[in-house]
C-alpha cells in the first residue's frame, strides 16, 4: 500500500520511489553535462590545414563522432528524466467493491489481497491485482487446477463492465504465492500479420530479416531490414539492425532516436559493416494511428478496399553517413486496412516485367482477407514477372487491422 505522503495533491503518485527518482535525475544531469563537454570540445577543435589530408580526415571523423556521442548522451538523459518523472493516478477500491471482487474471484479459486486502478499519463487505465491461486479448482469435476491470467481477465471484465487483457509482462498463470498481476484496457483494434519470403537463387539463407515487436503500450511495431547483397553476411547485418532496434525501443528510445543511434554505430564500424535498409511501421491499437520510419527502404502500400496508398522515401540506407534524416510518414488506419511492406528484391523482380507501377492496381484488386494469403499472392505475382527467376532475396510483410468485434473470422 502506498503511504499517504507519496500521493500528490492531484491524486497522482510517483511510479519510482523518491530516492530512486532523485538518483535517476542526477544521472540524467550528469549525462547532459557530459554531452555539453563533447559539444564544447567540438566547437573548440581547430581542423588542420587540408595539406595534411590524412590528419584532416581523421580530425573530421573525430568531430563527427563527438557530435554523435553528444546526441546519444542527450537522448539517454531525456529517457532517464522522463522515467524519473513518470506518474500515474492510483485509486484503491472502496471496501464494498473490494469485497465484491474478492467474492467473485474466490468462487474461481483465487484469493485477492490488493486491488488498484491506475490511470497513466497517456490516459489509459491499468488494473493491479495482488492475488494467488488457492489450488482448489482441481477438486471440482472437469476443471483444471491451473488458472491463467486470461481467465482472470475474463472474470474481472464482467465485474468492471470493461474488456480487459493481461499485460504483456504478466506471467501466464497464477501461482500459490501472492504475486501482483496487471491488466490493461483491451484496445478497440486487433491485428493479424502475415509474411512471404523467397531466397535468392544459389543462396541458403535470406539477407532480409524482419520482426513484429509488441509493446506493452498497445502498439505493434513491424520492422524490416534488407542487408546489402545476399547470403550469410547480409543476413547477419540485417539481423543485427533488427536486434538493435528492438532493444532500443524496449529501453524507451523513440523510433527516430533509435534509428540515429543504429546509424551512428554502423557508420563508425566502417568497412567492417555492410549497409542495411530499415523500414518501421508502428500501429497504435487504441487510436489506429500509424507511423512509418524509413531509411533506404522500399515503398510501403496501404490497402483500403480497392484504394491503395503508396508511401515512398528517397533517403539512403543506414551507415552511409554519420548523420541520417529518416523519412517519417503518418497515416490513420481504419478497420479492414492492410499495411504491406516489401524488401527491394520484390520491386527488382517487378522491374523485369510490367514494372512497379502496376503493383498498386494488383493489390487493389485482391479480395483476400488473410494477411498470409495476400503476402503469398504478391510474392507469387512478382516471381512470375521475373519469369520464375529469383535474382534477389524477397520479403513481403502484411499487417491487417480490424475492430475487436470482427475477431477470428479471418483465420
Amino acid at each position: 500500500m502506498r503511504k499517504q505522503e507519496e500521493i500528490r495533491d492531484d491524486g497522482r503518485i510517483e511510479i519510482i520511489p523518491e530516492y530512486g527518482r532523485q538518483k535517476l535525475l542526477t544521472y540524467a544531469e550528469s549525462f547532459r553535462d557530459l554531452a555539453d563537454l563533447f559539444e564544447e570540445d567540438e566547437e573548440r577543435e581547430q581542423v588542420p590545414e587540408p595539406s595534411d589530408r590524412q590528419a584532416y580526415l581523421w580530425q573530421k571523423k573525430l568531430q563527427e563522432n563527438q557530435g554523435l556521442l553528444a546526441e546519444h548522451l542527450k537522448e539517454m538523459a531525456h529517457i532517464m528524466a522522463r522515467v524519473a518523472r513518470e506518474t500515474c493516478r492510483c485509486r484503491p477500491m472502496g471496501e464494498r467493491r473490494f469485497k465484491q471482487m474478492s467474492k467473485l474471484l474466490r468462487e474461481s479459486g483465487i484469493q485477492l489481497k490488493d486491488f488498484f486502478e491506475m490511470e497513466h499519463e497517456d490516459g489509459h487505465w491499468e488494473i493491479s491485482l495482488t492475488m494467488r491461486n488457492l489450488g482448489e479448482r482441481g477438486i471440482r469435476a472437469g476443471e483444471s487446477e491451473h488458472i491463467s491470467t486470461e481467465d482472470v481477465a475474463d472474470f474481472i471484465s464482467v465485474a468492471m463492465n470493461t474488456r480487459l487483457c493481461p499485460s504483456k509482462n504478466s506471467p501466464m498463470y497464477l501461482t500459490r504465492d501472492y504475486n501482483t498481476y496487471y491488466f490493461l484496457e483491451e484496445p478497440p483494434y486487433h491485428l493479424l500479420t502475415g509474411f512471404a519470403k523467397a531466397v535468392k537463387e544459389g543462396e541458403k539463407m535470406s539477407g532480409d530479416n524482419y520482426s513484429f515487436y509488441e509493446a506493452d503500450t498497445g502498439k505493434l511495431v513491424a520492422i524490416l531490414s534488407d542487408g546489402m547483397g545476399s547470403g550469410e553476411m547480409a543476413c547477419r547485418d540485417s539481423g543485427r539492425v533488427i536486434e538493435m532496434m528492438e532493444r532500443l525501443l524496449e529501453a524507451g528510445f523513440g523510433k527516430e532516436s533509435a534509428v540515429q543511434m543504429i546509424n551512428g554505430a554502423l557508420a563508425a564500424a566502417g568497412q567492417e559493416q555492410n549497409l542495411s535498409t530499415l523500414d518501421i511501421c508502428s500501429i497504435d491499437l487504441y487510436t489506429g494511428e500509424c507511423e512509418f520510419v524509413k531509411a533506404g527502404a522500399a515503398c510501403t502500400y496501404i490497402k483500403r478496399g480497392q484504394l491503395v496508398d503508396r508511401l515512398s522515401a528517397q533517403n539512403l540506407p543506414l551507415g552511409v553517413f554519420q548523420q541520417i534524416e529518416p523519412e517519417i510518414i503518418h497515416r490513420t488506419l481504419q478497420s479492414g486496412d492492410y499495411v504491406i511492406m516489401l524488401s527491394d528484391g520484390v520491386l527488382d523482380a517487378l522491374s523485369q516485367g510490367l514494372g512497379e507501377e502496376v503493383l498498386p492496381e494488383i493489390i487493389g484488386r485482391m479480395e483476400y482477407t488473410n494477411p498470409n494469403e495476400i503476402a503469398n499472392q504478391i510474392l507469387t505475382y512478382c516471381i512470375k514477372q521475373s519469369k520464375g527467376q529469383i535474382r534477389d532475396d524477397m520479403t513481403v510483410l502484411v499487417t491487417g487491422i480490424w475492430d475487436q468485434s470482427e475477431d477470428d473470422s479471418l483465420l
